[in-house]
């Protein structure tokens, strides 16, 4: 009977049951994060070198990225998740600000969770969004554009609000931690020549759990390294600060500079589709590189006016998203009219040169492949 049961019914339970199998994914995935962070990168460099080298191959590739993208998110919560229900004997790695911070403000309103994570899933499939809608024509691909820079920029002000006017970081989610059981397991271990004692056997030699509390002392330092390690336990001001403290409230015309760099995209691609027929035309480019720039400029006074010290009273979270938004000022060598009238040109003699030498030939041919996304996307050089 049992063999004529197994015979009716081949499958087995646990595939009959689809909410095992997350289970055992997401078991998987917590056990082997550095694995699973290993194949998403590699996921990503290829994706990377596959956009114009074959042809209608730019949506397939974009899917995959998007797709790797959205998975790592996922992959995101699932770490986090496994790492806050850790006991508090494990030592765990010094978080860093942005960590701090945006953990503060996604464990405190789950408004702001949902809002980040929105934004977020629309940065990772922007590009696609507007490569399927170009293949229904220019008016429809431009209406998509604005759409989604509308929509991010809705997002944002919220998450203006939500923070009491703090500016926004990015990402505005945490990234992915580092679970503290990995990194005990991938120390290295000096090579043992027989004469020493081995690095297990000192390791817990020096430790040594107490009975009553249960909790362990730490190893002690090689002597060394012990500059090393007093350096390391030393507090800065930024890690005795709270977490919402780590950004100053922006109010008068640092509100203002926020909110305009928020705006900015929706005013640049309005722009560009009202003289989408000259591409050649310094309009939308003046009008999109002018705001950001006058954005951080007033931004920078605010600062030096209203926090005490000026640029150097700043936390290092602040420090950190400006040094960002400078470097992302340098997209605008690839947007609009620079990009048609200089970077371009520039570029042709660039990969001319390159040409016929070995490793600079293959560079050259990835930068032309990514000419085509540079000339008809959008969203291949956008950055907020």
């Amino acid at each position: 009977m049992e063999t004529v049961r197994n015979i009716q019914n081949p499958i087995p339970p646990v595939l009959l049951q689809p909410s095992k199998w997350l289970s055992i994914y997401e078991d998987f995935v917590t056990k082997n994060a550095s694995s699973v962070g290993q194949v998403e990168s590699a996921l990503r460099s290829l994706t990377y070198i596959i956009p114009g080298r074959y042809r209608e191959s730019e949506i397939p590739s974009e899917c995959v990225h998007s797709g790797v993208q959205l998975l790592s998110l996922y992959h995101d919560s699932l770490v986090s998740r496994v790492v806050d229900r850790l006991p508090s004997t494990v030592p765990r790695p010094p978080p860093t600000p942005h960590s701090r911070y945006t953990k503060y403000w996604a464990s405190r309103s789950s408004l702001y969770r949902q809002v980040a994570l929105a934004l977020q899933m629309l940065q990772y499939t922007e590009l696609l969004w507007e490569m399927a809608a170009r293949r229904r024509g220019q008016k429809t691909r431009w209406r998509v554009v604005i759409f989604i820079e509308f929509a991010k920029a809705v997002c944002r002000l919220l998450l203006l609000r939500l923070t009491n006017s703090r500016p926004l970081v990015s990402p505005p989610l945490p990234e992915r931690e580092v679970d503290p059981r990995t990194t005990e397991e991938e120390e290295p271990q000096s090579d043992w020549n027989g004469m020493d004692t081995p690095v297990s056997d000192r390791s817990s030699d020096l430790s040594w759990t107490m009975p009553r509390t249960g909790l362990s002392l730490p190893s002690l330092p090689d002597v060394n390294d012990v500059s090393n390690y007093l350096i390391s336990k030393v507090l800065t001001a930024d890690d005795i600060k709270p977490p919402k403290a780590l950004l100053h409230r922006a109010t008068g015309q640092g509100q203002l500079a926020e909110v305009l760099y928020i705006l900015r995209p929706v005013v640049y691609a309005m722009a560009m589709q009202k003289w989408r027929g000259d591409k050649r035309s310094w309009r939308p480019w003046l009008i999109g590189f002018g705001m950001e720039y006058g954005c951080r400029q007033l931004a920078k006074r605010d600062f030096r006016e209203r926090v005490a010290g000026g640029l150097r009273g700043l936390t290092g979270l602040e420090r950190e998203e400006l040094k960002k938004r400078g470097w992302s000022m340098g997209w605008w060598m690839m947007r609009g009219a620079f990009y048609e009238n200089i970077t371009k040109s520039w570029l042709h003699s660039l990969t001319g040169k390159m040409k016929g030498k070995p490793l600079l030939d293959l560079v050259g041919s990835v930068v032309e492949d990514y000419e085509y996304l540079w000339d008809n996307f959008y969203f291949s050089t956008a950055t907020l």
